[in-house]
């Protein structure tokens, strides 16, 4: 088939690839304009940017897809059998999900109707769900209320982090619009019932609230590391925590250094131990290393 694909991030990468080597003709990618980013602010192509400029594949980045009359009377006179969205970050407007034969197909992150919007995986492991999964659906209107042509579950361990899902996800995406591309199944409307909304995420929705249980708190670092990463504050300077261990039968004021080990007592009765943990400017480290340059006595209280 003749495509375009609309991607940016990391999670997109694996389907561009799995599409081009299915022997389709990726005529055209569409991703967000170039970022500034690292110290030095330069533009940075996103990831799948750069993996269309691997393969050889023209590349679209407009700021914006609505009232851009220009860009959407180019893409309908392209003459698309279908368009692959997966994580694009622009909203297509409706003559642009109308304007490709078979319409345009999306790569959701998630078990629809659970999660549709914009941080599905996270959503997923904070919210304590034991099953994620991929979608591919019918796209329309709406945020993610699209029909569905295929859909895949994955389960949710108690070590599952956002990083391995995004992976997994990811790879099992890119396989499933293949066999939908070439099995063609019939489109079946979501449920009705069972619709939940994955807001974007902030910075603050990392900062760790003690009071919680220990559990819930484990969620939180494994749904939010790298990204917007989980942190509490020690002596005014911000420390972000990479990976924790759950302690049962811990108890003692939330927040609270219950010995030299980084345990921190938290609500509910329980407790967690700090098992990575970053200063600013530096990389992720061991809670050992840390401990040895910085020791942490019993009593210290973390978080505001």
């Amino acid at each position: 088939m003749r495509l375009a694909f609309m991607g940016t991030p990391d999670f997109a990468v694996p389907a561009l690839y799995a599409l081009r080597d299915a022997g389709h003709e990726v005529a055209v990618v569409y991703t967000q304009p170039p970022r500034p980013a690292g110290r030095g602010k330069a533009l940075r192509p996103s990831p799948v940017h750069h993996a269309a400029d691997t393969l050889g594949i023209p590349v679209r980045c407009p700021e914006k897809l609505r009232n851009n009359q220009e860009e959407l009377d180019w893409f309908a006179t392209r003459k698309f059998d279908v368009a692959i969205v997966a994580a694009y970050g622009l909203i297509l407007p409706k003559a642009m999900l109308d304007a490709p034969e078979r319409g345009c197909l999306n790569i959701h992150a998630s078990l629809l109707p659970r999660w549709r919007g914009a941080s599905p995986i996270q959503s997923a492991i904070l919210a304590g769900d034991k099953e994620s999964g991929v979608t591919i659906m019918q796209m329309d209107v709406g945020l993610d209320t699209g029909d569905m042509l295929s859909s895949v579950g994955v389960p949710i361990t108690e070590v599952t982090t956002a990083t391995t899902l995004h992976d997994e996800l990811a790879a099992l995406g890119a396989k499933m619009v293949v066999d939908v591309l070439r099995e063609q199944p019939p489109a079946v409307p979501q449920p009705e019932e069972g619709v939940t909304y994955a807001a974007r995420l902030t910075k603050e929705d990392g900062r760790i609230d003690w009071t919680q249980s220990a559990g819930t708190i484990d969620r939180q670092v494994r749904a939010l590391t790298p990204w917007p990463g989980a942190f509490t504050t020690l002596d005014g300077v911000t420390l972000k925590i990479g990976a924790v261990d759950v302690i049962p039968e811990r108890a003692g004021a939330p927040g609270v250094v219950l010995d030299d080990l980084l345990t921190l007592a938290c609500g509910s009765a329980s407790a967690l131990r700090i098992r990575q943990i970053q200063r600013p400017g530096r990389g992720m480290m061991d809670a050992n290393a840390f401990l040895r340059g910085q020791p942490v006595a019993a009593g210290a209280r973390l978080g505001s």
